[in-house]
């Protein structure tokens, strides 16, 4: 075999790995403590790109008071969508001081966008209904290391 069909085969066969290792299946992130009035959430902090593009795909289940906050560099208007996400959520969209701007519902391995009405660098995602059973709604405040108080 050649040098380049060597080299070529290499390449191919570290690209297919690393295609297989990064969706071998839910990331599992750092956790952080958020309230809500007295509502407890230990939420996963997806703060890189890569972190924050895989959310929380390929989840099969979520404790009740787990969920995923992402946090982004800078405040812009964010929209997400349910691609290879097993798990029917709801998505707060939250400003620096942990004010909900607002809530979206969203179904599970869809392409729709969800959007947050103003601009913000904080989204924090649910169990569906986790908000509306707890009467958190636009307007409310979280609480938490990430927010500006």
């Amino acid at each position: 075999m050649n040098v380049r069909k060597l080299i070529s085969a290499l390449l191919t066969s570290l690209v297919c790995a690393a295609t297989v290792s990064a969706q071998d299946g839910p990331q599992k992130l750092t956790s952080i403590r958020l309230t809500a009035g007295m509502h407890l959430i230990q939420a996963e902090l997806a703060q890189t790109p890569d972190e924050r593009s895989t959310g929380l795909m390929f989840r099969t289940a979520m404790a009740a008071n787990d969920g995923m906050l992402f946090a982004f560099e800078q405040a812009g208007t964010q929209c997400f969508w349910m691609k290879n996400t097993l798990l029917p959520l709801s998505v707060a969209f939250v400003a620096d001081d942990g004010s909900v701007v607002n809530i979206d519902e969203m179904k599970p391995q869809t392409l729709d966008s969800h959007c947050s009405t103003k601009p913000v660098r904080f989204v924090l995602e649910m169990n569906q209904g986790w908000f509306a059973k707890r009467g958190i709604k636009a307007g409310s405040k979280l609480q938490g290391a990430p927010f500006k108080h």
